[in-house]
């Protein structure tokens, strides 16, 4: 008899990416994708036709049913500032109550995988930052709702499966993007795409100094395909997973502005608390997921994922309008013969 899988939170950015990769199993029997669609949205899935795939609009933390599953993939929470410091409240259910329920849908022996993230390591004092630091999280600050309901989480799962023997899982995430970000997301990438699409105004808060190790999401996910499920790993957590390349805000900004012809960066007042660096130390990464890298430099992702916001951000437009990378490529060259004249 095949697998019954759960996702919360599987029409989000990621989740939807996971549900991917989940209906190529040949073991998966039944799929059910938990959404409320606070942040994800529908058409994520639109795409997805396989009979397997039952789709319950819900909270996580409240989201009944009789059926046990054999594997659950906790992913409910926003993980944008601007939407979790919104409702903070809602945000620590969704990470903490949310673990509770899936955790009681588990048959026995079943696993849970819980996607944790690098907030949990506050504004490291040390880079790059591996699972033993014990980082330095404000847990009364503008980001505690986020940060320290995935903290507790992880300490709810490690005390379970001291207490109950749960098989677990648990992910610290770095910085994802790529498709089905949303253009409302408010996160430092998705930002500047949508204002490099829009108003052509990039905002960068404080210097834009602050750094981050930028994740596209393919390779992340291949990465959390094979620890959550592919692979015969005896490892519960945490593991960090990202790319260990670390760069400034602002060179993103800059390089996105040189692709789209107009943008142009506008500095405004630093946000309280925002994490002056993100590195992982993916020592242990490397050791439990043997050969994987995020393998996608964040110049080439930024550029897939352009093509994609443009689409959506100027849907609606005419057929016959040049891609932005078309217009910056065309810019790029009428500079050239310029400056070659």
């Amino acid at each position: 008899m095949g697998k019954k899988v759960l996702v919360s939170g599987g029409a989000g950015f990621i989740g939807s990416h996971i549900v991917d990769r989940l209906i190529k199993r040949a073991d998966l029997d039944t799929l059910v994708v938990v959404d409320n669609f606070w942040t994800g949205k529908r058409e994520n899935l639109a795409h997805v036709t396989d009979p397997r795939l039952h789709l319950e609009i819900a909270d996580i933390e409240t989201f009944a049913t009789d059926e046990r599953f054999d594997e659950i993939i906790h992913l409910a929470s926003p993980a944008s500032p601007p939407w979790y410091m919104r409702e903070p409240v809602r945000t620590i259910k969704a990470n903490l109550m949310g673990a509770l329920n899936c955790v009681d849908k588990l048959v026995p022996g079943g696993r849970i995988s819980f996607a944790s993230t690098s907030e949990v390591y506050g504004d490291p004092v040390i880079s790059p930052q591996p699972e033993s630091y014990r980082g330095q999280v404000d847990c009364t600050g503008p980001r505690s709702s986020y940060d320290e309901s995935k903290r507790c989480t992880e300490s709810l799962l490690f005390e379970l499966r001291r207490t109950t023997g749960i098989d677990l899982r648990i992910v610290r995430l770095f910085n994802v993007y790529g498709p089905r970000t949303r253009p409302d997301d408010g996160r430092a990438i998705s930002n500047f795409l949508s204002q490099a699409l829009t108003n052509g105004e990039l905002t960068i808060y404080g210097d834009g100094l602050q750094s981050r190790s930028w994740g596209y999401v393919d390779d992340i996910v291949d990465a959390l395909e094979r620890y959550f499920w592919a692979d015969d790993i005896d490892y519960a957590g945490p593991l960090n997973v990202g790319n260990d390349r670390e760069i400034p805000v602002i060179d993103v900004a800059r390089f996105i502005a040189d692709l789209i012809p107009g943008a142009r960066l506008k500095m405004c007042p630093p946000i309280p608390q925002d994490p002056t660096n993100r590195r992982p130390d993916l020592t242990l990464c490397r050791r439990i997921l043997p050969g994987w890298e995020a393998g996608i430099n964040y110049e080439e992702g930024v550029r897939r994922t352009l093509e994609w916001f443009a689409e959506k951000v100027m849907k609606g437009a005419s057929t016959d309008a040049p891609s932005p990378l078309r217009l910056a490529e065309e810019a790029r060259a009428r500079n050239n013969m310029a400056s070659s004249a």
